[in-house]
């Protein structure tokens, strides 16, 4: 179980947000909604450890999650507003050299996000929604029970949003949590809603 009690955060001198709260049970998803400026990226950044807390605390199963960092790593999989698709690789080799990749089927992991056809393509081929399904496409293959994901439908069309509802299904299915920043209805039943703002 995820849980947030009194969290506060800046971003440079202004403060975003303060004496925020929740808990997302094994198998939940909490959808971060609000005008943009409104504090949902901080949120993710701070869930992730990759943000400062300037009050309260993050919960995994009760204990600080942020205590240890290194081991909040290993529970987090964290998908932000950039890609990270190197340009010089393929399709495939951009989930093959994902740091920190469990050894996994990466064919079944483009497979789920549309994407088989295109294993050898470089790249820089990929059309802005083709790069954002391959960024996606690496949640197939991560362990992680906590997804982080920022506007993660951006550039998507339909079927593809489909086919991302599906993972998401499959990893709530298994007990994953998943906590998103989004300005469209994410392609999932049972979810939490957070506004900020």
């Amino acid at each position: 179980m995820l849980r947030a009690e009194g969290l506060a955060a800046f971003r440079g001198e202004r403060l975003v947000f303060r004496d925020l709260g929740f808990v997302v049970p094994a198998g939940g998803a909490l959808v971060l909604a609000g005008p943009n400026g409104s504090g949902k990226s901080t949120l993710l950044r701070v869930l992730a450890g990759l943000g400062r807390l300037a009050g309260g605390q993050v919960l995994w199963d009760g204990a600080d999650a942020l205590d240890d960092p290194a081991h909040h790593a290993r529970r987090v999989f964290y998908i932000g507003h950039l890609d990270a698709v190197k340009l010089g690789l393929t399709v495939e080799e951009n989930l093959r050299f994902t740091p920190g990749r469990p050894q996994g089927d990466v064919r079944h992991a483009l497979e789920a996000m549309g994407l088989a056809e295109l294993v050898d393509l470089p790249a820089r081929m990929l059309s802005a929604g083709q790069k954002r399904r391959l960024a996606l496409s690496r949640l197939a293959l991560s362990p992680a029970p906590l997804w982080l994901l920022d506007e993660p439908t951006l550039g998507l069309d339909t079927q593809a949003i489909a086919r991302f509802g599906d993972l998401l299904a499959a990893h709530r299915s298994t007990g994953g949590i998943v906590v998103a920043a989004t300005h469209i209805p994410l392609p999932i039943g049972d979810v939490s809603e957070l506004r900020l703002g």
